[in-house]
């Protein structure tokens, strides 16, 4: 490889990557400028490309047909219920796979792993009948509860807790009489605060996009969480594309200011566990 040809590399490898991030983040833009366009400017060819002054008529229509605020106030709460109990069941899970022994400890594991092989919408009947049975249909505990304890999440806090949590400390801590749970709460979790904080930005995100689980279990629209609730604007004819666009731009904006602020702490997490 020539000097030259050493000094263009890098600029290529930044034009690529600036390309990609152009494509990727096109769509996002393209939902901010619709989001301030009539339906009838939408629809031109080409379509508009800055922004217009339309948004308050379209956050009127989306207010007019749907309890949106509160759409979004259960969006909030179930995604924030989700990662509070993710973050609580799988961290007390990976350190008992991590760091305790007992019988079977293997074989569990392995079950609890196979249950990532098995694709989502097969749960979706079964996940049905039990939140019937225990008379949960249309209540948002039936969003976060099922999915408390995840695989992956297990998974995660266990790579991390056999990585980050030395042995010798856990068992120093039992000799001088702390139990289990203090272990837990006073040791493990302060050292797995970096998987905590990438399990919690992945549990969140997850949440609240979810669109397949509350069309399973929820009924009336004043439950509905954001995705399901924007779907219910959508018709063959007459789809208000920018008031659907408009809460579209709403919703995705405590996303886009989630992983700006918790981006490094996303990648520090998923990276720490891979090298001891």
């Amino acid at each position: 490889m020539t000097r030259h040809t050493e000094r263009l590399a890098p600029w290529a490898a930044y034009a690529l990557v600036g390309v990609g991030a152009l494509i990727m983040l096109a769509p996002f833009y393209f939902m901010f400028v619709f989001a301030t366009q009539p339906r009838s400017a939408i629809y031109n060819l080409p379509p508009p490309l800055w922004f217009g002054d339309h948004l308050l008529a379209n956050l009127g229509i989306l207010t007019d047909k749907l309890p949106f605020w509160r759409n979004l106030g259960w969006s909030l709460y179930v995604a924030l219920a989700s990662t509070v109990l993710t973050l609580l069941f799988c961290s007390m899970a990976g350190y008992a796979f991590a760091l305790m022994e007992f019988r079977f400890k293997q074989a569990l594991f392995t079950v609890v792993m196979a249950t990532m092989l098995l694709p989502s919408f097969m749960n979706m009947i079964p996940t049905f009948m039990i939140m019937d049975v225990l008379g949960w249909i249309d209540q948002h505990r039936a969003l976060y509860i099922p999915g408390a304890a995840s695989a992956f999440g297990i998974f995660l806090m266990r790579q991390f807790a056999t990585s980050a949590v030395p042995r010798e400390l856990i068992e120093a801590a039992r000799m001088d009489g702390c139990g289990e749970f203090a272990i837990y709460w006073r040791i493990v979790l302060p050292l797995m605060k970096p998987a905590l904080g990438t399990l919690g930005l992945v549990t969140f995100i997850g949440s609240w996009n979810n669109f397949i689980g509350p069309l399973v279990v929820m009924r009336s629209l004043e439950n509905f969480t954001v995705p399901l609730a924007l779907r219910t604007l959508q018709s063959p004819v007459n789809t208000e594309w920018g008031a659907l666009m408009a809460g579209s731009a709403i919703a995705t904006l405590p996303l886009l200011v989630l992983f700006a602020v918790a981006s490094r702490q996303l990648i520090a997490g998923l990276t720490a566990g891979a090298v001891k």
